[in-house]
């Protein structure tokens, strides 16, 4: 169990794909690990939802 408490993220996006991703990374990469990370697109037309779904694929359980 951590010591550290659990932060939420949350991230709002609407036709953000590449602000999206960078964010995630950023995320992904730091050194605080106890945390969840929610995005919530609000019907983005681009590929957002795409390319959500293919870096938890590639990122596996660290997402």
């Amino acid at each position: 169990m951590s010591t550290h408490p659990l932060v939420s993220v949350i991230i709002p996006t609407f036709n953000r794909r590449n602000d999206l991703l960078h964010c995630l990374r950023s995320l992904t990469e730091s050194s605080y690990k106890n945390m969840e990370i929610i995005v919530v697109d609000n019907g983005s037309t681009d590929d957002t939802s795409e390319a959500v779904k293919d870096i938890i694929l590639m990122l596996g359980s660290l997402i």
